[in-house]
C-alpha cells in the first residue's frame, strides 16, 4: 500500500520510494528509508501537508508525495506473521484474530524487507538487440524472438528469482529512441512513466553500439536506475572490437555488463549488479561512496548465498565486495548539449519547477529537453499544468533563439550533441573496430543474391512453394498415424459403447468434430517451423525491403509486409504488429487487408477441402493459389482504400536490416512448439465446445425412426441450415457448408470440426460411389459422403474462396477495434470482408459453370 493510504495513528515500514532519481533522492534524505517505521501523527482534512514521525523527527509531506513511497502497513505485516506461525492452517487470519498478534519493531522491519525483496524491471532497447532473449533465458517464458524489428509489439511480463530476489521482468517493444515518433516509441516512455519500474535495463547491440548508446543518453535524461547490458559480447569480440567498457560505464554513470543472452553469459552478474543498484544507489553521496551502514547489508546478503563471483569480474558498482566502493560507476550525469542548449534546459526548468506534483514522476530536465525537441505529447502534458502558457512561451523564445544561432532546429541541435557526445565518450573509452570477422561480409554476400531485383522475386516465391510442398509431403505421415488413430478410438467406442445419446456425442460429436481437427497438427507445426526459421534468421527485414516499391503501389509502408507475413500465422498478433508502421494511413490500411492474409487456422479447412477433392499432384498448386487470390485481393482494397476512403500522408520507408543469424534449432522447436499447444488448447477448448453444441443441433429432436440424413435435416442445425441456403444458391453449396460457415465466425477452426460432425453422421454413400472408392485411393470416406451430396471440386473451390476472405475471427474483430480504436473499423472489416467473399466465390461458380 502507500504512505498516502494510512490513517491518523497507524504505523507503517518503509518498502520503497518511488519515482524518478532526483525526487527519490531527497525523500530518502529525509528519513524515509527502507525498513523504517513511520507513524502518522495528523492527516489533515484536505490532507495536504501530512505530518508524520520517522526515526524521532517529525516530517511533513504532501499527499502526492506520500503517494510516491511504498510501505507495509502494521495490519499487513502482522498477516503475514500469522500466516507464518500458523503453516498447518489453511484458513487466512483477518479482522479479530489479527489483533491477537502483537509485532515488534524487529518484525516488522523483517515483514517489509520480504515485501521489498521484488523487484520491477523494463527491459529497454533497440529492435532486434536481444530483449526477448533475455525475457526468456531469465524468466523461462517462450516469448517470440524474431531478427526484425517490430517482434514485441505490447509489453510482455515474467518472473524470475536469483540471490532470494524476486523480479518481475516487462518486456517493453523495441524503439530507437523516446521520440513521439511512432505508437512504440510513446508505449515504452508511458510504461516507464506510470509504472514507474524499480531498475532499467537498456540492453544493447555491441555489434552497432554507437547507434544503440542514443536511446541510452535519452534514458539518462530521465534519470533512472538504470544498468546497460552490452550484448552479443560474443560477435563483438569475434569481430577484434575493442571497448574499454569500465571507463564508458564512468562516462555514461552507468554500470555496463558484457553478456550473450543466448549462452546467458553474463546474465547472472547482470543480476546480481540490479540487487547492489536497487539496494544502495539511493545511499551514495556526491563521491559515489555508500552509506557503511547499507554497504553491511549488502554485503551480509552477499554472504547468505555464498555467491562470490570468483569467475566474475568485479566492478566498480558491486558494493557486495570488501569496504568498496568508493567513486562507484553509478553516477548522475547531465549530457552536455553546448552552452546555447544548456542555457535553454535551465531556464525551461525552472519554470517547470514551479509545479511540484510534476517534479515526483518526471526529471524536469527530461522533460525541458523533449520541449525544445517540439516533442507534442510533452506538450500536452506541459499545457495542463497551471503555468503551461507560460513554460510553451519560453520554450519558443528559446527555440527561436537556438535556431538563429545555430542554423538548425532545436530537435536537430539536440540529436548532434548527444551523437556528439556519444562519439567522444567511445573515443575516450578506446573503441576500435576490428576486422578478424565482418558481422556483415556473409550479410553482404547473402543479400547480393536474395535482394537482388531479378533473384529476389523468384526466390521468394520458390520459398513459399517449397514451405507448403514440404507442409503437405512431410506433413502427410504423421497426419496418416493420427488419422489412423482418430479412427482406431471411433470405432472402439462405437463397438463398445450401447446405442444412445452418449455414444453419439462421443463418435459423431466430440471424435467427428475435434479428430478432424487435430489431424492436421503435423501440417500446423511443419508451417510454423519454415516460418519461425525465416523470422529468427532475418530473412523478413529482406522481404520487407525488396517488397517496399509493391507496397508502396498499394498506397502501403514497406512495413506492412511484415505484419501481412506474420498475418499467414495469426492475424490477431499481426494486427498487433502494425504498431511498428508510424504512418496512421498505413497502419489502417494494413489492418483492413490483413484478413485476407489466410492464417494458419484457416490451414486445416484448407487441407480438408483440397486433400479430398484434388489429387496429390495438384494439391500445393490449390493451396498456393489460395495465398495467391488472398494476396491479389489484398493488393486491389489496399488500392480502393488508399484512393478513396483512408487518405493521409505516408512516411519514408526506415527499417534496420540486421545481420543473418542462423537460428538455433531449440528456439524453431520452442517456438514450433508453442504454437503447437496453443492449437492443442483450441482443440480442448473452443473446437470442443462448438463440435459438441453442432453435434446437439444436428441431434435433437431425436427421431430414431429417420435414417441419419433425414435425422439431420429435420434437426435444429438442418432447419437453421435449410433457412440460410437460398443465399449461398449462387455458389451452389449446400446447408451443410452454410452451416460450418456461421460456425466459423467465432473461430476458423471450427468449419473443419463443424463438417467432420455433419458429415460423420451422413450415410448417404451409394453403391458405385462405394466402388470408386475401392478403385481410386483419393476417394475418402468424407469425400464419398460429400460427393453424394452434389458438392464438386468446383464447389469445393469457391467454399475455399470464401473461408479465405469472409468475416474474420471474432479475436481478429476485436484486434482491430483495440488497434485502430474504433468499432467503426472492426464492423467495417467483418462487412466488407463478407461481401467480398460472397461476390467473388459466386463469380468464380458461375464462370466455372459455363465454362463447364
Amino acid at each position: 500500500m502507500k504512505l498516502s493510504e494510512l490513517k491518523t495513528g497507524e504505523k507503517g515500514v518503509i518498502v520503497k520510494v518511488l519515482g524518478h532519481g532526483g525526487f527519490r533522492k531527497r525523500i530518502v534524505e529525509m528519513g524515509f528509508i527502507k525498513g523504517k517505521i513511520v507513524e502518522v501523527l495528523l492527516n489533515a482534512p484536505l490532507q495536504d501537508p501530512v505530518k508524520y514521525k520517522i526515526m524521532g523527527y517529525e516530517v511533513s509531506l504532501r499527499h502526492n508525495e506520500a503517494d510516491m513511497i511504498e510501505i507495509i502497513s502494521v495490519e499487513e505485516a502482522m498477516l503475514l506473521e500469522s500466516n507464518n506461525t500458523r503453516v498447518q492452517s489453511t484458513e487466512k487470519v483477518t479482522g479479530d484474530d489479527a489483533c491477537d498478534f502483537s509485532l515488534t519493531d524487529k518484525q516488522l522491519k523483517a515483514a517489509a524487507m520480504k515485501k521489498r525483496r521484488t523487484i520491477n524491471v523494463a527491459l529497454v532497447g533497440n529492435p532486434n538487440c536481444g530483449k526477448t532473449s533475455l525475457f526468456n533465458f531469465a524468466s523461462g517464458a517462450h516469448e517470440r524472438v524474431g531478427n526484425y524489428s517490430g517482434v514485441t509489439v505490447d509489453a510482455k511480463e515474467g518472473h524470475a528469482t536469483f540471490e532470494g530476489y524476486e523480479f518481475n521482468i516487462v518486456d517493453l517493444p523495441g524503439t530507437y529512441s523516446l521520440s513521439a515518433y511512432s505508437p512504440e516509441e510513446l508505449y515504452v516512455r508511458k510504461q516507464i512513466i506510470e509504472k514507474t519500474p524499480d531498475i532499467v535495463i537498456n540492453v544493447i547491440d555491441s555489434s552497432n553500439i554507437e547507434r544503440n548508446l542514443y536511446l541510452t543518453t535519452q534514458l539518462v535524461d530521465m534519470h533512472l536506475r538504470m544498468i546497460c547490458a552490452l550484448n552479443m559480447y560474443d560477435e563483438f569480440e569475434n569481430r577484434g572490437d575493442k571497448l574499454d567498457y569500465k571507463i564508458l560505464s564512468q562516462l555514461f554513470g552507468v554500470p555496463m555488463i558484457p553478456t550473450v543472452f543466448k549462452t546467458g553469459k553474463g546474465v547472472e552478474m547482470l543480476f546480481h549488479i540490479i540487487i547492489n543498484m536497487y539496494e544502495g544507489v539511493d545511499f551514495l553521496d556526491k563521491n559515489g561512496n555508500i552509506n557503511p551502514e547499507v554497504a553491511a547489508d549488502i554485503r551480509d546478503w552477499h554472504k547468505a548465498y555464498g555467491n562470490e563471483h570468483s569467475q566474475e569480474e568485479e566492478h566498480g558498482e558491486d558494493f557486495a565486495h570488501g569496504d568498496r566502493p568508493n567513486n562507484s560507476v553509478y553516477r548522475h550525469i547531465h549530457l552536455n548539449h553546448g552552452p546555447q542548449i544548456e542555457e535553454s534546459i535551465e531556464a525551461l526548468k525552472s519554470e517547470l519547477q514551479e509545479d511540484e506534483h510534476i517534479r515526483h514522476k518526471y526529471s524536469t530536465r527530461y522533460l525541458s529537453i523533449k520541449l525544445l525537441e517540439m516533442d507534442s505529447e510533452t506538450e500536452r502534458l506541459v499545457n495542463s499544468l497551471p503555468n503551461g502558457k507560460r513554460i510553451i512561451d519560453i520554450r519558443d523564445k528559446q527555440a527561436d533563439r537556438i535556431k538563429k544561432e545555430n542554423a538548425e532546429d532545436c530537435e536537430t541541435a539536440i540529436m548532434d550533441a548527444k551523437y556528439g557526445f556519444i562519439h567522444g565518450a567511445l573515443q575516450e573509452a578506446g573503441y576500435e573496430k576490428g576486422n578478424k570477422q565482418d558481422t556483415y561480409q556473409i550479410t553482404h554476400a547473402i543479400d547480393s543474391v536474395i535482394t537482388n531485383k531479378y533473384i529476389g522475386f523468384p526466390l521468394f516465391f520458390l520459398l513459399i512453394y517449397v514451405m507448403f510442398q514440404a507442409t503437405f509431403s512431410l506433413g502427410q505421415y504423421p497426419m496418416d498415424w493420427i488419422e489412423n488413430g482418430v479412427t482406431a478410438l471411433s470405432d472402439l467406442l462405437s463397438s463398445t459403447l450401447a446405442d444412445g445419446p452418449l455414444k453419439d456425442m462421443l463418435v459423431d460429436g466430440i471424435i467427428g468434430g475435434v479428430g478432424a481437427v487435430i489431424v492436421f497438427l503435423p501440417q500446423i507445426l511443419i508451417l510454423y517451423g519454415f516460418i519461425s526459421f525465416m523470422e529468427d534468421s532475418g530473412y523478413m527485414a529482406r522481404a520487407a525491403f525488396i517488397m517496399d516499391k509493391l507496397m508502396h503501389k498499394m498506397g502501403l509502408h514497406g512495413k506492412s509486409f511484415i505484419p501481412l507475413i506474420m498475418g499467414f500465422g495469426c492475424n490477431v498478433p499481426a494486427i498487433m504488429s502494425t504498431r511498428t508502421i508510424e504512418s496512421r494511413r498505413s497502419r489502417l490500411i494494413t489492418m483492413l487487408i490483413l484478413p485476407l492474409m489466410s492464417c494458419s487456422a484457416r490451414l486445416p479447412i484448407y487441407i480438408m477441402i483440397t486433400g479430398t477433392f484434388f489429387a496429390v499432384r495438384y494439391q500445393s498448386l490449390i493451396m498456393i493459389s489460395l495465398y495467391a487470390i488472398g494476396i491479389l485481393l489484398s493488393v486491389i482494397m489496399s488500392r480502393i482504400f488508399s484512393r478513396w476512403i483512408i487518405r493521409g500522408e505516408d512516411l519514408p520507408f526506415v527499417m534496420e536490416l540486421p545481420p543473418y543469424r542462423f537460428p538455433t534449432s531449440k528456439a524453431i522447436m520452442r517456438h514450433t512448439w508453442e504454437k503447437g499447444k496453443q492449437y492443442l488448447k483450441k482443440m480442448g477448448g473452443i473446437i470442443l465446445v462448438a463440435s459438441i453444441i453442432v453435434w446437439a443441433l444436428g441431434y435433437f429432436p431425436h427421431n430414431n425412426s429417420l435414417n441419419a440424413q433425414q435425422q439431420q435435416e429435420q434437426s435444429y442445425i438442418g432447419r437453421i441450415g435449410k433457412t440460410i441456403e437460398p443465399i449461398f444458391h449462387a455458389q451452389g453449396f449446400d446447408w451443410r457448408l452454410d452451416v460450418g460457415l456461421i460456425a466459423g465466425v467465432g473461430a476458423k477452426e471450427i468449419v473443419a470440426s463443424t463438417l467432420g460432425v455433419l458429415y460423420s453422421g451422413d450415410d448417404t454413400v451409394t453403391d458405385n460411389d462405394q466402388e470408386n472408392r475401392e478403385s481410386n485411393d483419393k476417394y475418402s470416406n468424407l469425400y464419398l459422403k460429400m460427393s453424394a451430396n452434389g458438392i464438386t471440386p468446383l464447389i469445393a473451390f469457391c467454399y475455399l474462396l470464401f473461408v479465405l476472405i469472409y468475416f474474420p475471427c471474432l479475436a481478429t474483430i476485436a484486434a482491430i477495434k483495440h488497434e485502430s480504436g474504433s468499432w467503426r473499423w472492426a464492423i467495417f472489416a467483418a462487412i466488407y470482408t463478407t461481401v467480398l467473399a460472397w461476390f467473388v466465390s459466386a463469380a468464380v461458380y458461375q464462370i466455372g459453370m459455363l465454362m463447364a
